[in-house]
């Protein structure tokens, strides 16, 4: 499975629910009649729902997904991952910088170019100017870090090490 988003809440009070796509393109699940909801904590257990409808809403997405009719029940939903199955995504180029998708990305580990751990991927971010990695560290207390995925900064996207190779400063 493929996270494409998350619902982040409910969206009227007729069971829509407000999505935040992890696409590079808002529209992108749109192309998806059917998704997959699940938590994505290491669980396979994926439930399959068929979209009803879908809507741009600026930067977000409005869905109605079945059986969901009702606020309650879409509050339900809060926090679930949009999964797709990688098989019905188109075929990814095996050379060049977009050998991957952006979800691919979620959870790889972040390291400077001094060895120090910066963090694992939370998600990313399209900004207009270019798109950023949303970087959690593990440290407690220690903020979130928003680096830029530029290629001044990513020197490498290795998928089978689970790593991203940043040249970007502990202080930053």
């Amino acid at each position: 499975m493929v996270v494409m988003g998350r619902v982040i809440g409910p969206f009227g009070v007729s069971g829509r629910v407000k999505v935040f796509p992890y696409t590079e393109y808002v529209d992108g699940l749109l192309d998806h009649p059917v998704w997959w909801l699940g938590k994505n904590d290491g669980d396979a257990d994926w439930n399959e729902v068929k979209v009803a409808g879908c809507e741009i809403h600026g930067r977000l997405l409005t869905a109605a997904l079945e059986p969901y009719i009702d606020r309650t029940a879409a509050m339900r939903l809060k926090g679930m991952q949009i999964a797709v199955p990688r098989s019905r995504l188109p075929a990814l180029s095996k050379t060049g910088k977009d050998g991957y998708y952006w979800a691919d990305l979620i959870g790889l580990e972040v390291v400077n170019l001094q060895g120090e751990e910066l963090g694992k991927v939370a998600g990313l971010l399209e900004t207009g100017a270019n798109d950023v990695l949303q970087v959690q560290s593990r440290k407690e207390g220690e903020e979130e870090r928003l680096i830029p995925f530029i290629s001044q900064v990513i020197i490498a996207v290795d998928l089978k090490a689970c790593r991203i190779t940043v040249d970007w400063g502990l202080d930053y």
